[in-house]
């Protein structure tokens, strides 16, 4: 099990003074949310990245359909090769409520999937390095042939987590061709319910099997996210590490802005809930 901290809220500034802590406490990952409109999460990253040496460091999440790929494959691959390989990309669909939709209207769920899908492809192909050319529904893109940025260090590419809602087999097998899972728990009723252990367990088989049947081979995460007392609040973690969950995201939606400094460096000097 491995163990990321979520900043809730905060500036550029913030989020490097926070990583810094984060690293010096034997914290896995940093993460900061991406808005449609506010603090750029890129920028604060790479604050982090600038200020730290081991920690990884990734957005929680991309709204992926509301953004431009290739302007999503620029900033990544920036940020993977100034801190030395140490990205993590997680996307999703982005929320249907009125945060997210203040510049313009919601395609619909369909149409955001096709996006998230079709970008998923394109930055894929971006990451290479090389000429590439796309040809979908949404977006296209031409072979550049001149001042091709440079490719991200980590390879095959940098990771990235999927949102996926159990048990929608379309939605689940778009993760597991990735790296790794964000589980949501949206039974046919079509409303979001709390996730449970078993349902992660659930999952994690089905994402096996699917991985197996396609011949996908190497390490797949499981990310799990929560609000523990402590360090030694490790009875909350380790029913989801029994589960099958790779990492545990310490995440704490609940503290107020103007006391995120004060809450979460208190929070990140006690440490990881480590699990045995």
């Amino acid at each position: 099990m491995r163990y990321g901290f979520v900043l809730p809220y905060g500036d550029a500034r913030t989020a490097a003074q926070l990583a810094v802590l984060a690293e010096e406490h034997g914290w896995d990952a940093f993460f900061v949310w991406e808005p449609v409109w506010g603090v750029d999460a890129w920028v604060s990253l790479t604050a982090a990245a600038m200020r730290t040496d081991r920690i990884r460091l990734g957005t929680m999440l991309t709204p992926l359909p509301r953004r431009k790929p290739w302007d999503v494959a620029s900033q990544s691959a920036t940020l993977d090769n100034l801190s030395g390989g140490r990205v993590i990309l997680s996307v999703g669909l982005g929320a249907p409520d009125d945060r997210w939709w203040l510049f313009e209207e919601d395609p619909g769920r369909r149409t955001r999937a096709e996006l998230l899908d079709e970008g998923l492809q394109m930055l894929t192909g971006l990451w290479r390095g090389e000429p590439f050319a796309y040809e979908g529904k949404h977006f296209r893109a031409r072979p550049a042939r001149r001042l091709l940025p440079a490719p991200p260090v980590q390879r095959p590419r940098i990771p990235i987590w999927v949102v996926g809602a159990w048990p929608h087999r379309k939605s689940m097998r778009r993760a597991a061709r990735y790296d790794g899972w964000l589980p949501a728990f949206v039974p046919k009723s079509g409303q979001h319910q709390t996730l449970t252990p078993g349902v992660v367990r659930e999952g994690r088989s089905w994402i096996a099997a699917v991985r197996q049947a396609d011949g996908l081979d190497g390490a797949y995460d499981i990310v799990v996210e929560g609000a523990t007392a402590g360090s030694g609040d490790r009875d909350a973690v380790r029913r989801w590490a029994e589960a099958g969950a790779t990492w545990w995201l310490e995440a704490n939606w609940e503290v107020a802005p103007q006391d995120v400094v004060e809450v979460s460096g208190a929070r990140l000097r006690q440490g990881p809930p480590h699990v045995e």
